[in-house]
């Protein structure tokens, strides 16, 4: 199997030493990256560092209003590091007036990625799907109004007392990457099998349904690289027990 990696996972390095972050989960086995920030490097020095540690990168999580203010400089950079997906993290959407508005200017933006060959997608917490002062359900609505991909975080739509694959199953064909994550309900991340999400179940519904899994760890316990090493560790685990 081929995982993935968000960098956010190691965010106690990345900002220091990008190249070697990327070194090191190379070594470990993961095969995709998910980028949370290139900290000043170059389109054309971040893609250099994928080659020569043989990754590949799957998205990244960039500030939507990134790609309103400078289209064209949000899809050059994604183009080079050949990334396929403009992942929003997560927005305010708190109120009708916000949600109107990140609406109807991403909706704009989708058929601009996507004659680019790049996906617009947005990447759930729980609070998106939790009722806000004014009664509405954030993902509800994206759902209905957007015309955006999603990036399922698994954890926290079990954080949110939603079961992750009905979700998934619901989502079909608007999903095509997760996060495969663990933690516990008061929203505390683990590494993965140290928790209580549903994550081996989660995994091999991804398997059956061809979905990009991407590990995320937050925990920094006691640093981001031990975080994901043992996360890595664990899905190897998996994949042996299954013959993968």
């Amino acid at each position: 199997m081929k995982y993935g990696l968000q960098m956010f996972s190691v965010r106690d390095l990345t900002g220091k030493d990008l190249a070697m972050a990327l070194s090191e989960v190379a070594e470990m086995g993961y095969h995709y990256i998910e980028f949370a920030g290139f900290f000043g490097h170059s389109a054309e020095d971040v893609k250099a560092m994928l080659d020569k540690n043989g990754l590949v990168c799957s998205g990244t999580h960039s500030d939507w209003h990134w790609a309103c203010d400078n289209f064209e400089e949000a899809v050059a950079y994604h183009k080079t590091i050949g990334a396929k997906a403009f992942i929003i993290p997560g927005a305010d959407l708190s109120t009708r007036a916000k949600l109107d508005d990140f609406i109807e200017k991403t909706n704009k933006l989708v058929p601009m990625f996507e004659a680019e060959g790049i996906e617009l997608a947005y990447h759930n917490h729980s609070y998106e799907f939790l009722p806000t002062a004014e009664g509405f359900i954030m993902h509800d609505e994206l759902q209905k109004r957007s015309k955006m991909k999603f990036e399922i975080d698994t954890f926290w739509v079990w954080n949110a007392d939603l079961c992750p694959i009905e979700t998934l199953e619901k989502l079909k064909g608007r999903v095509s990457v997760i996060h495969l994550k663990d933690g516990i309900k008061d929203g505390e991340g683990r590494s993965l099998g140290l928790g209580d999400a549903p994550v081996k179940a989660v995994r091999e519904y991804c398997i059956k349904n061809n979905l990009t899994m991407i590990v995320e760890s937050e925990g920094l316990k006691p640093t981001g690289l031990s975080e994901v090493r043992r996360c890595i560790e664990f899905l190897n685990l998996c994949d042996r027990a299954e013959g993968i």
